[in-house]
């Protein structure tokens, strides 16, 4: 790794300024990823500054309000009355940081290539702002290469000084896990790769503040990897047991008991459960990341693709299963009956609706002719998405017998923990099980239950 004299001296001062919590630090995206940051830092005790062009967003902080589930109100307003936290939406306040964080989405385009549009614009518009000693992050999750061959060039452009002399870049890959109560984003351990020695000292003091492990890799290259690498096995272990569920269907065999027992084996196995489709800002995207990458050196992604061809057609296994349940239990069809989607976050338990297989099956309901509504207390409203814009300002039903009794069938899509489950099973006439939440009513009401 390379050294540098003058970063040397760069390096210190940065490092003092965050031992003694002089610094300020900005953050760039206030979302599932910035919004925990940007208040793990702030209490603390740094200055901290949160930049967004979504003004909305700026609106709700300022007011002590909180746009993201899991984090309450309370939990704004404490950041917000500490006395040194602002959010704005001007991009030139961020010359007064020691220290930038981007962290905006990468999504796909529609040819499932890499979407880098809001990293570049993003660079864009800090770039005319760097000033000598700054420490520039990039969290976003991406492709090798990003932060070295689209970031840096763009900084030293805009800004007219020289990356890893006058100021520095490096990459940490985000790990947020929205809503799981056994992490935070102090207690994951964060990695961290950059282009010298001395920056790497300065990102790792920076995140070994507020995160209890931190793990320094080789290069930015090697952490841009890291991240790929870990959604890439969830893909290809949750398209592996999306398959098995639709053979030991036909073979009569439940796949969830399948798992559940092999997980008894304390080595050489780990439980992956299937389900309606892939959801997330993760798991659907960053696997083609490096598949768009790998074509540059004439490799090709075999495991990857077939993943993603595997859980892209989950949503449609998941219709056929309902269409045949409909027809052999009940006489009808598709076309024309009524539908209840339960659970339109991509998960349990959070307020995230990110590339959402729920919303996939909605599109596929309206294809095929039923009517259908939906019922998620994480979402009441269906917010404006960027693949599926005619489902925005649809409300959820009210969760009532009356309502629940009006749909031919119900379609359990996500398996939030606040729903009650038996009032479903006592009054609904069939209902599809993709997540198997229904698995102890089975005994009982196993005539009116269909796993799919």
């Amino acid at each position: 790794m390379e050294q540098s004299p003058k970063l040397a001296g760069i390096a210190k001062i940065f490092i003092d300024k965050i031992e003694n919590k002089e610094s300020l630090i900005a953050i760039i995206g206030l979302g599932y990823v910035g919004l925990p940051l940007i208040m793990g830092f702030n209490r603390l005790g740094f200055s901290v500054l949160g930049v967004d062009i979504d003004e909305s967003k700026i609106t709700e902080l300022e007011k002590g309000r909180s746009y993201i589930g899991h984090f309450s109100d309370d939990d704004i307003e404490q950041m917000v009355d500490s006395g040194h936290f602002a959010a704005t939406t001007d991009f030139s306040r961020l010359k007064e940081a020691d220290a930038i964080l981007l962290c905006v989405p990468t999504p796909l385009s529609k040819h499932h290539e890499p979407d880098l549009s809001y990293v570049t614009d993003t660079t864009q518009a800090i770039a005319p702002f760097v000033r000598k000693g700054q420490l520039i992050i990039l969290e976003s999750t991406t492709y090798p290469g990003t932060t070295r061959e689209v970031l840096q060039p763009i900084l030293e452009k805009g800004s007219g000084l020289k990356a890893d002399e006058d100021f520095i870049v490096a990459y940490s890959p985000e790990r947020e896990d929205p809503g799981n109560p056994l992490f935070s984003t102090a207690t994951i351990a964060k990695v961290v790769g950059a282009t010298t020695s001395e920056g790497l000292d300065m990102a790792a003091a920076l995140y070994e503040t507020l995160i209890d492990k931190v793990i320094r890799v080789s290069t930015p290259e090697t952490a841009e990897a890291v991240k790929l690498t870990e959604n890439i096995f969830r893909a290809v272990n949750i398209a592996l047991v999306n398959e098995l569920k639709i053979i030991y269907d036909d073979m009569g065999i439940d796949i969830w008991e399948v798992i559940d027992t092999a997980a008894t084996k304390p080595f050489g196995f780990m439980p992956f459960y299937p389900g309606p489709g892939l959801g997330g800002h993760c798991i659907p995207i960053d696997p083609f990341y490096l598949t768009w990458k790998a074509r540059e050196y004439d490799n090709q992604t075999h495991f990857i693709e077939l993943a993603g061809e595997i859980n892209r057609n989950m949503p449609k296994y998941v219709i056929s299963k309902l269409a045949e349940a409909l027809s052999r239990k009940q006489k009808k069809a598709l076309n024309g009956a009524k539908v209840l989607v339960v659970g339109i976050a991509y998960k349990k338990n959070v307020d995230d609706m990110r590339e959402s297989p729920s919303l996939v099956l909605m599109k596929l309901l309206k294809e095929q002719g039923a009517e259908f509504e939906y019922f998620d207390t994480h979402i009441p409203v269906i917010p404006p998405t960027r693949s599926h814009a005619e489902f925005a300002g649809m409300e959820s039903v009210q969760w009532t017998h009356d309502n629940i009794k009006q749909f031919d069938v119900v379609l359990v899509a996500t398996d939030h923990d606040n729903i009650d489950w038996k009032l479903l099973v006592d009054h609904a006439r069939l209902i599809i099980d993709t997540r198997n939440v229904l698995k102890d009513y089975s005994k009982e009401y196993g005539d009116k239950i269909i796993k799919a």
